[in-house]
């Protein structure tokens, strides 16, 4: 099971959890992070790292943004991999 990227990171893109994460899993689109599924090995460090709180397992998702799953799934493979923190979008 991985873990997410989900709404809260749209348009924010905080790279705080790039940084922490061992397995580099994390891939950076136009308006938000991504996490492979394939790649992350569900270690949670990434988690307390995001100051928006839009990281979660995939079992925890939220109802209302369950798509994001998919969203990671389609689009991490498409975009570049991130391993360095950078200034969010929102602090632009």
């Amino acid at each position: 099971m991985a873990h997410v990227v989900c709404k809260p990171c749209v348009d924010c893109k905080y790279t705080d959890c790039v940084v922490v994460c061992p397995v580099e899993c994390f891939y950076e689109g136009e308006r938000m992070l991504y996490i492979h599924p394939d790649e992350c090995i569900d270690c949670e460090a990434c988690v307390p790292e995001c100051p928006v709180e839009a990281i979660f397992l995939a079992d925890n998702v939220p109802d209302e943004w369950k798509e994001y799953i998919q969203i990671n799934a389609d689009m991490a493979p498409q975009c570049p991999k991130i391993t360095e923190k950078k200034t969010p979008l929102c602090e632009q």
